[in-house]
């Protein structure tokens, strides 16, 4: 995914910051994953864009929980 364009247009909530695509990493039960993702690199807050959360991240969730 692509979410350069999308950081561009937020500012962090915290300090007021723009936001920059960062490589963020997660881990959920044993897998790790990394995504590019608009992160403020002072506080560094993510965010995760609602079509992320809601489609992709919530069907890898669905997966590794039903394995």
């Amino acid at each position: 995914m692509n979410f350069s364009q999308e950081a561009e247009a937020w500012t962090c909530a915290s300090c007021g910051g723009k936001l920059q695509l960062t490589k963020v990493f997660f881990s959920y039960e044993k897998g790790n994953f990394e995504v590019d993702l608009p992160a403020c690199p002072a506080c560094d807050l993510v965010l995760v864009p609602e079509s992320l959360a809601l489609g992709r991240m919530a069907e890898a969730e669905r997966i590794l929980e039903d394995k």
